[in-house]
């Protein structure tokens, strides 16, 4: 019987999902403001620490799956990954063609797609396996 990630993950994961959002968005909210270089790579970096453990916990969650899960779980990352090439590679040569608004192109927007390409590849494995 297999069980869902959230299930698999543990007690940790909300904890370090909310250590991690919260990191983040006090960062981006700081990072508006004027500081000196060395502050502003401080709050930079404020995030890295809580977004590495909540993949360590992903990470640990999928291992402790059933080989079907896992596979789901590869299978939606070998999908996530070749779209993330696409993405990047697109926005690379746009970006030499045309000047890209970076309010609405940066990484920090872009980066969201990630996620997002991931559970549509979660989406398309589960209804393959289903």
């Amino acid at each position: 019987q297999s069980q869902s990630l959230l299930k698999r993950i543990g007690k940790n994961f909300p904890t370090t999902a909310v250590a991690f959002v919260l990191s983040y968005f006090v960062a981006r909210g700081v990072l508006e403001q004027e500081l000196a270089t060395g502050w502003r790579v401080f709050f930079a970096l404020l995030p890295v620490p809580p977004f590495t453990w909540l993949l360590l916990d992903i990470i640990k969650g999928i291992r402790g799956m059933d080989e079907l899960e896992r596979r789901i779980h590869l299978e939606a990352l070998a999908i996530a990954f070749p779209l993330t090439l696409i993405l990047l590679m697109t926005l690379g040569l746009l970006e030499i063609a045309i000047k890209l608004p970076p309010e609405d192109l940066s990484y920090r927007h872009v980066w969201a797609f990630l996620p997002i390409f991931y559970f549509f590849g979660l989406f398309l494995a589960r209804k393959r396996y289903a």
